[in-house]
C-alpha cells in the first residue's frame, strides 16, 4: 500500500485588525462647505468669462452695423407692402395672383388702390416735416366728410340767496361746430426705367414725394386757408383771437411775457410757442436785463428749445414779423386744433397719358379736414401797424 507524500500546510496568518478614529463632524461639515464654495467659484469665473466674450461679440457686431454701407437686414415685408411695391412698379397686371388680393381697392369713385399702413406711417412721418402743425394738434380719423363736434355756447350762472328767497333759474346752451373733410390731389411722374430698376427704392421716392407736396398744401391752409367755400379748411389765423399787440415794429421781451400770461393757466400749461425761421432768429437775440437769454436751447437732444419754459416749433407759414402780421402763436394746439384724415393716400397709376415721354403718372390723393375748435386755447402777438 503506498502511502501519499505529506502536503505541508501553512495556517493564514492572521487579520491585522484596526479601530479607525471616530470621525469628526465638524470638520466634515468644514471640509463640504469648502468643496461646495470651490464649485460655486469655478462656476461663477466660467460664467463671467462667458458672459465677458458675449457682450464683446454684441459690441464687435454693433460696430459693424454702425459703418457706412452697412446693409442691415429686416424681416420680409407684409404681403401688402409687396402687392403694393409690384403695384407701383408694374400695374397691377403684375402682381402676383395670390398678392392682388392684398391690395386695398379705394372705394371712391376716382378709383386706385390705398397705401398700405407701413406706407402712410413713412409719409406721417414726412408729412409732419412739411406741416408741423401735425405734431401739435390733436389728430384723428374720421369716419364720413363731415364731423360735427358739440360745443357748449352758454354756462350755468350761479347766484347768492338768501334762506327762503327763489332761486334763479339757468340752463347751459350747446351748439354743434362743424369740420369738412376736403381734398388734396397731385400727381408725380416716374421714368420707367427707375421703375425697372430694382435697386432703386421706388416706395420710399414717392412717399417722400407726396409727402413734401401734400404737407406744403395742407400745412399752409391750416395757418392760412380761407375756409369750406375755397374748398379748403379754415386756417388759424383766420380766427378772431386774443392777445397783444406790441407797442413798436419789433418784438420784445416783455411783450412775449405779457403773451404768456394772457393765457389761462390750464392751456399755458400744455402750449408751444408757433413762428417761423425769421421770427425764431429775431428772438434769440432778446435778453432780460440781466443779460440773459430768454431763449433756451434743447438740454438734451431730441428735446426742442424753449421760451419761458415752453418748447418753440418752426412753422414756416407764419408771417415774418411786419406791420400789423401775426407772427407767433402762443397756444395749446392739443386741446384748441383738430385734424382729421378720412382719407390717408389713394394712388391712381396711369401708365398710359405720358408713356410718349417714357413716364409713368402717378396720381395721388388725401382727404383732410381740420380747424380751430377753441380759440380761448390760443393768444396772438400782432404787430402794430
Amino acid at each position: 500500500m503506498k502511502h501519499l507524500p505529506a502536503v505541508e500546510t501553512r495556517s493564514a496568518p492572521p487579520l491585522e485588525t484596526r479601530e479607525d478614529p471616530p470621525a469628526d463632524p465638524l470638520a466634515q461639515a468644514t471640509a463640504a462647505v469648502g468643496e461646495l464654495r470651490a464649485a460655486v467659484t469655478d462656476h461663477q469665473t466660467r460664467q463671467t468669462t462667458e458672459l465677458r466674450g458675449l457682450t464683446d461679440r454684441l459690441a464687435a457686431l454693433e460696430t459693424r452695423m454702425n459703418r457706412p454701407g452697412t446693409v442691415e437686414t429686416t424681416a420680409e415685408p407684409a404681403a401688402e407692402t409687396r402687392a403694393f411695391a409690384a403695384f407701383v412698379r408694374g400695374g397691377v397686371e403684375r402682381v402676383p395672383a395670390d398678392e392682388v388680393r392684398a391690395l386695398t381697392v379705394s372705394t371712391d369713385t376716382a378709383g386706385g388702390y390705398l397705401a398700405p399702413e407701413q406706407f402712410v406711417a413713412e409719409l406721417q412721418r414726412n408729412l409732419v416735416l412739411f406741416s408741423p402743425i401735425r405734431a401739435a394738434a390733436r389728430v384723428a380719423t374720421a369716419s364720413s366728410g363731415e364731423i360735427l363736434l358739440p360745443k357748449r355756447t352758454g354756462t350755468l350762472t350761479a347766484a347768492w340767496t338768501g334762506e327762503t328767497a327763489a332761486s334763479t333759474g339757468t340752463e347751459p346752451t350747446y351748439g354743434q361746430q362743424k369740420i369738412v373733410v376736403h381734398e388734396l390731389r397731385c400727381h408725380v411722374d416716374v421714368s420707367n426705367r427707375l421703375l425697372e430698376d430694382a435697386a432703386f427704392d421706388i416706395e420710399s421716392e414717392l412717399a417722400y414725394d407726396l409727402a413734401e407736396e401734400f404737407g406744403r398744401a395742407e400745412g399752409a391752409a391750416f395757418i392760412n386757408g380761407l375756409g369750406d367755400a375755397s374748398n379748403q379748411p379754415k386756417g388759424l389765423l383766420t380766427e378772431t383771437v386774443d392777445g397783444v399787440t406790441t407797442a413798436g415794429a419789433s418784438i420784445t421781451g416783455d411783450e412775449l411775457i405779457d403773451l404768456y400770461h394772457a393765457l389761462p393757466g390750464a392751456y399755458a400749461a400744455r402750449a408751444v410757442w408757433a413762428m417761423n425761421r425769421t421770427t425764431i432768429g429775431a428772438i434769440r437775440k432778446l435778453k432780460t436785463t440781466a443779460g440773459d437769454y430768454l431763449w433756451r436751447e434743447p438740454i438734451s437732444e431730441g428735446n426742442p428749445p424753449t421760451i419761458l419754459g415752453r418748447p418753440v416749433i418752426e412753422f414756416p407759414d407764419l408771417p415774418d414779423a411786419d406791420a400789423e402780421e401775426i407772427p407767433v402763436v402762443f397756444g395749446d394746439f392739443g386741446s384748441g386744433f383738430r385734424i382729421f384724415d378720412r382719407v390717408n393716400l389713394s394712388v391712381l397709376r396711369d401708365p398710359y397719358s405720358q408713356q410718349a415721354n417714357g413716364l409713368v403718372r402717378f396720381h395721388a390723393r388725401r382727404r383732410v379736414g381740420g380747424g380751430m375748435t377753441k380759440a380761448e386755447a390760443f393768444r396772438f402777438l400782432t404787430m402794430a401797424a
